[in-house]
C-alpha cells in the first residue's frame, strides 16, 4: 500500500502548553489576592493599581483568556492535526497566533490595573486591544479551516464540530459586543445604551462561557478522553444530539442573567425557557463522556490524567444542571447578586476548565518530550489537593450565597426588614470568605506541584518538534456515507449550518429590542449626564466600582423597601455602557443620589470605615489628591453624541463652562459638611455622579426601618 509521509508540528503545542502553566499561576494568584481583599481590606495596600475593582477583571481575563485560552489552543492544535492527518495549515500563522494572543494578554495585564477598561464583564479591554483580538482570532480561524481543508481524513470527527462552532461564534460575539466609538487612545463608549447594551453584553457574556469555555473543551473531551481510556466514544448518535442541541439552545440563554431587571419580560422569559432546555444536550454530553469509561475504571484509578478528566466531566454536568436551575425566576430572585453565582461559576472554572486543562497537560507533556511523566505520585497529590481546594472554595460560597439571599429578603413579623443595614450581611459572611481563600490557596499549591512535575518531565526527555507520520494514500478516497456522515465530509456546508443554528437565537432576541419602541419606553424627565457627571461616571468605571455595586433595583418588595423605587428601562437610555453589575459585595447604588450629603461621600471615599464601620471597601485617597483631567472632555462629549446622546451640536466647545459651574455647587455642598476641597480634584466629579444616580424620576428611597 502506498503511504504518504508528513510531520506534525509539536513545537507550537509545546509553546501553548508552557504559556498555559505560566498564566495559570499568574491568574490564580491574582484571584487569591482579590479573595483576601474581601475579608482583609488592608490587602489592597492603599495602592491605586491593585484594588479589588481593578484586580477582579485582571483575574477573570487572566484565567479565562490566558490560562484557559492557551490550554484550549494547545489541545485544539494537537488534536486537529491528528484528526485531520495533516500538519497545521501554516507555521507562520500558528506563531503569529501564539505571540499575538499572549501579547494581548500582556496588554490586558498592563491596562486593567491602570483602570483602562470598558467595564463590560469578560470584555473589559479597550478598543485598540479589541481590534487586536479580532485580528488574532481571524488568524486562528484561517489556520483551523485551512487545516480542515487540506485534511487527509475525509470525515470530520465530533471534536472538530465543536472547534468549528467555537471559531465562528466567538468571532460574532466579540465583534458585535465590542462595537464602540473611540473617545481617545484608550477610551470608548459602547454604541448600545442601557437595556440594549445589557442584552447584547449578556448575549456575549453567557455565550463567551458557552463558546469559549465550553464548546472547545467539549471537543477536547471527545478527543482526549477516548484516547486516554483507549475506548471508543460511547454513542455517536448522542454526540450528534449533543452538538446540534447545544449550539442551537445556548445562544438563547443570555437573558437569564437579567431576570427581574428592566429588560422586557418577554426577553427574560425566553432566556429562562431556553436555559431549562439546555439540560438535555448538556447532560447528554456528560453521559457520553462518562459512559465512554465503562469497563475502564481500573485504568481511571491508576492514571491521574483520567482522574482529572472524570472530575472535569462531572463538574461540567453539575454546572450545566445548576445553571438552568438558577435561570428559574423564583430561584434567581434569591441567588442573583450573591456569592451563590460565584460558587456556580467556579464549579465550572475550577472543575471543568481547570481539571480538564490539567488532564491535557499531564497527557501531552510526556508525548511532547517522548518520555514518561516524572512522578505519578506528585500528579496524584495534585489531584487530591486540587479537589480539596475546589471544595473549600465552592462549598463556603454556596453557604455564603444562600445566607446573603435570605438575609436580604428577611422581614420581621411586623413587616420591617430584619437586616436593614447591608453591612450586617457583609460581616456575617467574612468567615466564609476566609475559607474561600484557604481553598484558593490549596488549588494554587496543586498547580505549583503540577508545574514542577511537568518541568522535571521536560528535563528528563527530549522535545519532539516535528513528529513524522505515515498515512495510507487510500485514506483520501473514503466513501461519503449518508445522513450526518455525508455532512461531516463537507466542512463548508457544515460551517454554514452551524452558523445558522447559532445566529437564529441572537437575532430573534436582540433585533426586536431595537425595532419595537415599546420595549424601552422613554421618560421625559431623564436627561443626559452633565459634563462633570460624565467624567465622574468614567472614574466610577475606571475604579471598577460596578464589580461590587449594582445599579438595578429589582421589583421585589425586599429591594424597594431597602433601596427605593424599582428601576425603569427608560432611566438608562443615555448609559453608554450600562452599569447594572452582577454582584453585590456592597449595596445597590441606583437610588443613592441625594441620600447622603456630599461630605459623607468625600469621607467614604477617603476611608470607608469612618462612615461605615466594618466595611471591607478599600479607601480611595488618590481621588482626593489627583487632578481631574478635563482635556479629554470635548472628545468624550463628541463620542457620546455620535452614539445617540442628545448633546447639542458644538456643545463640546462650551462643556467646560458647565462643568466649572457644577464644580462650584459640589464644593459649596462640601463646605456645609466642614470640608474644604480643591475644586479640580477627581473626588468632585465622583461625588457629582453619585449624587445624580436615580434622581431623574424623583423617586424617594424609603428608609428601610420606617413604618408605613
Amino acid at each position: 500500500m502506498n503511504v504518504e509521509t508528513f510531520r506534525y508540528d509539536n513545537k507550537i503545542i509545546r509553546a501553548f502548553g508552557i504559556a498555559t502553566v505560566i498564566w495559570a499561576i499568574v491568574g490564580m494568584v491574582a484571584g487569591l489576592l482579590a479573595a483576601i481583599q474581601l475579608f482583609y481590606p488592608a490587602a489592597n495596600l492603599s495602592l491605586q493599581y491593585i484594588t479589588f475593582g481593578r484586580l477582579r477583571p485582571l483575574h477573570t481575563n487572566a484565567v479565562i483568556f490566558a490560562f484557559v485560552g492557551n490550554g484550549m489552543f494547545m489541545g485544539i492544535y494537537y488534536s486537529l492535526q491528528r484528526l485531520c492527518k495533516a500538519r497545521l495549515f501554516s507555521d507562520a500563522l500558528s506563531w503569529f497566533h501564539f505571540w499575538g494572543w499572549n501579547a494581548i494578554i500582556v496588554m490586558a495585564a498592563l491596562t486593567l490595573p491602570l483602570g483602562i477598561t470598558t467595564s463590560k464583564e469578560y470584555a473589559e479591554l479597550e478598543w485598540p486591544i479589541d481590534i487586536c483580538i479580532a485580528l488574532v482570532w481571524v488568524v486562528f480561524a484561517v489556520n483551523l479551516f485551512g487545516t480542515i481543508a487540506r485534511r487527509r481524513e475525509k470525515h470530520m470527527y465530533v471534536a472538530i464540530w465543536f472547534y468549528i462552532s467555537t471559531a465562528i461564534t466567538v468571532a460574532v460575539l466579540h465583534i458585535f459586543n465590542s462595537l464602540e466609538v473611540p473617545a481617545g487612545a484608550f477610551k470608548s463608549y459602547s454604541v448600545y445604551a442601557g437595556v440594549q447594551d445589557a442584552l447584547v453584553q449578556w448575549w456575549y457574556g453567557h455565550n463567551a462561557v458557552a463558546f469559549f469555555l465550553t464548546t472547545p473543551y467539549l471537543g477536547l473531551m471527545y478527543y482526549f478522553l477516548p484516547k486516554a481510556a483507549n475506548r471508543p466514544v460511547f454513542s455517536y448518535r448522542l454526540s450528534i444530539i449533543h452538538f446540534w442541541g447545544l449550539i442551537f439552545l445556548y445562544i438563547w440563554a443570555g437573558p437569564h442573567h437579567l431576570l427581574y431587571t428592566a429588560l422586557p419580560d418577554w426577553a427574560q422569559s425566553l432566556g429562562m425557557v431556553f436555559s431549562l432546555m439546555l439540560v438535555a444536550p448538556s447532560w447528554g454530553g456528560m453521559l457520553n463522556g462518562l459512559l465512554t469509561l465503562r469497563g475502564a475504571w481500573d485504568k481511571v484509578r491508576q492514571d491521574p490524567m483520567l482522574k482529572f478528566m472524570v472530575v472535569a466531566v462531572t463538574a461540567y454536568g453539575m454546572a450545566t444542571l445548576e445553571g438552568p436551575m438558577l435561570a428559574i425566576k423564583s430561584v434567581n430572585s434569591l441567588s442573583h447578586y450573591t456569592d451563590w453565582t460565584i460558587a456556580h461559576v467556579h464549579t465550572g472554572a475550577l472543575g471543568w476548565n481547570g481539571f480538564l486543562t490539567f488532564s491535557l497537560l499531564y497527557y501531552l507533556f510526556p508525548r511532547l518530550y517522548r518520555t514518561n511523566l516524572y512522578s505519578i505520585k506528585l500528579a496524584n497529590y495534585h489531584f487530591w489537593i486540587g479537589l480539596l481546594g475546589m471544595m473549600f472554595y465552592v462549598v463556603p460560597m454556596y453557604f455564603s450565597g444562600v445566607t446573603q439571599g435570605l438575609m436580604w429578603k428577611q422581614f420581621t413579623a411586623d413587616g420591617f426588614l430584619q437586616y436593614p443595614s447591608f453591612l450586617e450581611t457583609v460581616i456575617r459572611l467574612l468567615p466564609m470568605h476566609r475559607l474561600r481563600a484557604v481553598g484558593g490557596s490549596l488549588f494554587i499549591v496543586g498547580v505549583l506541584i503540577m508545574a514542577y512535575n511537568l518541568y522535571k518531565t521536560a528535563k528528563g526527555g527530549k522535545p519532539v518538534e516535528d513528529e513524522e507520520v505515515q498515512v495510507p494514500v487510500s485514506a483520501k478516497a473514503e466513501h461519503d456515507g449518508s445522513g450526518h456522515r455525508w455532512l461531516e465530509a463537507r466542512p463548508l456546508l457544515f460551517t454554514v449550518l452551524a452558523a445558522v443554528a447559532v445566529l437564529i437565537g441572537g437575532l430573534i432576541e436582540i433585533v426586536p429590542l431595537y425595532l419595537i419602541k415599546e420595549n424601552v419606553p422613554t421618560i421625559s424627565s431623564v436627561k443626559p449626564y452633565t459634563p462633570l457627571e460624565v467624567l465622574g461616571r468614567d472614574l466610577y468605571i475606571r475604579e471598577g466600582c460596578l464589580g461590587c455595586h449594582s445599579q438595578m433595583v429589582r421589583p421585589l418588595r425586599s429591594e424597594t423597601e431597602r433601596y427605593g423605587e424599582y428601576s425603569k428601562a427608560g432611566e438608562y437610555v443615555y448609559d453608554h455602557p450600562f452599569l447594572w453589575g452582577s454582584k453585590r459585595t456592597g449595596p445597590d447604588l441606583h437610588r443613592v443620589g441625594g441620600k447622603y450629603p456630599n461630605a459623607w461621600h468625600f469621607n467614604h471615599m477617603e476611608n470607608p470605615r469612618t462612615t461605615s464601620p466594618g466595611s471591607i471597601m478599600p479607601p480611595y485617597p488618590w481621588l482626593l489628591s489627583q487632578k481631574l483631567d478635563t482635556t479629554s472632555l470635548p472628545a468624550r462629549i463628541k463620542a457620546l453624541r455620535s452614539v445617540g446622546v442628545p448633546y447639542p451640536a458644538g456643545y463640546e466647545a462650551t462643556a467646560q463652562k458647565d462643568l466649572e459651574t457644577q464644580v462650584k455647587v459640589v464644593v459649596e455642598g462640601l463646605k456645609t459638611g466642614m470640608i474644604k476641597a480643591e475644586p479640580d480634584r477627581e473626588i468632585i466629579a465622583m461625588i457629582a455622579y453619585l449624587q445624580r444616580l436615580g434622581t431623574d424620576i424623583k423617586a424617594q428611597a424609603k428608609p428601610a426601618a420606617a413604618k408605613p
